[in-house]
């Protein structure tokens, strides 16, 4: 085991832009595509994820000191360090339970899809954390290994059907096919999108309300446009902070050089896997019988859409807003803060591009993750310590993660299988919400459009 979970830990220290490639190269040759091509197709498969990494330091490197004299100068006190996702991550590996849960979500997901009870092929590895990690969190706290081994099968199988219920929206607002949303984080939002979607549709005047940047004609488009919405958010927190008019400028013009640079990286990825999905299709129709295989891919390809960037950039400061009145929180979003694009990017396309419907479902979702972060951040704090996270040893600072800590959906299957009882009085309507999107995938995500309409660029 010793062994086993070194190599493991040596091969997920690779980054996910190293480590993708590699995993699409064996499948396009498997599809077989020239050698040639799928070198070229995973090439710029890595070098889109790498321009999304490179881009999202530089962002966070803008952000958290900015956020930071925004607290200072207005005399703001969170004890609670937003420290992103680094710290779950070196939880995750650190325990036992991890390397044997990435074997058993393989095979179960092999076995789902030889017993014909999913299309997803779940490759994009290095997400497999997000299943381990709530597994070490129920083991830490019950010491017992089934406990933890049955919610990480639960949150994985959770997550293959979400990616799989994920590509008809993919499909329709990117016009990639065969492609689902592989992250836990992002997926697991789907049954509330959809919810959030029928609803608005019965609230008059509401439902006619739309806002959608990426939209030919809108009459918002230049205004709606990253670029444009990046300077002026660059301006808000510069503003806030305490910038003289230099710094708030120059904030200014970085912020709206990310928001350009990133979807350019996300279209080299969508090129990439638009190349190798329908490769792998055409060798697999016979065996599948005519359904289609959806591939998990994370989330970097959304970046090229305008709604999507528009909605996380928004959320950004409305985050900030909500954690200075919410009662109880304790954390100040900033590691995690450009995350906020990443993680209702799915829910964007639930709602074809509209960003003001988008908003309005994320804001209950955003409170609900400053209250589950500020309530994990004790037990993250003294994992995190155990497993080696600088900082954390002296045990002078609080850390967690706004938007992967503070899953909603994660905190709550941690209460569950640690039998809460509030957790158990919830199930019949997170059951209920997952039946409802998986109704309107049956009836509505696969039906052949009336209409055909361009993809949101």
């Amino acid at each position: 085991m010793d062994i086993l979970q070194s190599f493991l830990t040596w091969f997920f220290s690779f980054k996910a832009f190293v480590m993708l490639p590699v995993v699409v190269l064996i499948i396009a040759l498997f599809a077989r595509m020239k050698p040639g091509s799928a070198l070229v197709a995973v090439l710029q498969l890595g070098a889109g994820f790498a321009g999304i990494f490179l881009v999202y330091v530089v962002f966070l490197g803008l952000l958290k000191p900015t956020i930071e004299a925004l607290a200072q100068v207005r005399g703001l006190s969170f004890p609670v360090v937003d420290a992103g996702w680094p710290p779950l991550a070196a939880i995750t590996w650190a325990s036992w339970i991890a390397p044997v849960s990435i074997a058993l979500v393989l095979v179960v997901n092999l076995v789902l899809l030889l017993a014909r009870a999913t299309t997803t092929l779940y490759i994009d590895l290095w997400n497999y954390w997000h299943f381990a990690f709530l597994g070490a969190l129920i083991l830490a706290l019950t010491s017992n290994p089934w406990l933890a081994f049955g919610a990480t099968l639960v949150i994985a199988v959770l997550t293959i059907k979400m990616t799989e219920w994920s590509a008809p929206h993919v499909k329709r607002e990117v016009g990639i096919e065969g492609v689902g949303i592989s992250p836990f984080s992002v997926g697991s939002l789907l049954p509330w999108a959809v919810a959030c979607d029928a609803f608005f549709d019965k609230i008059p005047g509401l439902r006619r309300l739309s806002w959608n940047p990426g939209k030919a004609g809108s009459k918002a488009s230049a205004w709606g446009q990253p670029m444009v919405i990046g300077a002026l958010l660059g301006v808000f927190l510069g503003v806030l902070a305490g910038y003289d008019v230099r710094k708030v400028a120059e904030l200014a013009v970085q912020l709206a050089a990310i928001m350009f640079i990133m979807p350019q990286c996300g279209g080299l990825i969508g090129q990439s896997i638009n190349q190798v999905s329908e490769a792998l299709r055409s060798r697999l129709a016979h065996r599948f019988q005519g359904r289609s295989l959806v591939i998990a891919l994370d989330t970097g390809f959304l970046m090229t859409n305008a709604s999507v960037m528009t909605t996380g950039l928004i959320l950004m400061p409305l985050s900030l807003g909500l954690a200075f009145l919410f009662p109880g929180n304790k954390v100040l979003p900033a590691g995690d803060l450009p995350n906020l694009i990443s993680i209702f990017s799915l829910s964007v396309l639930v709602f074809r591009g509209n960003v003001i419907r988008a908003v309005l479902a994320a804001l209950p979702v955003i409170a609900s993750f400053l209250w589950a972060a500020t309530q994990l951040a004790p037990l993250i704090t003294k994992l995190g310590a155990q497993s080696g996270v600088p900082g954390l040893a002296e045990g002078t600072v609080q850390v967690t993660a706004f938007t992967d800590g503070g899953s909603p959906v994660r905190f709550w299957l941690l209460e569950l299988f640690t039998a809460q009882p509030w957790a158990w009085i919830v199930l019949p309507a997170a059951l209920a919400l997952v039946g409802f999107t998986w109704w309107k995938y049956r009836h509505d995500a696969l039906k052949p459009p009336t209409q055909a309409e361009p993809p949101a660029p």
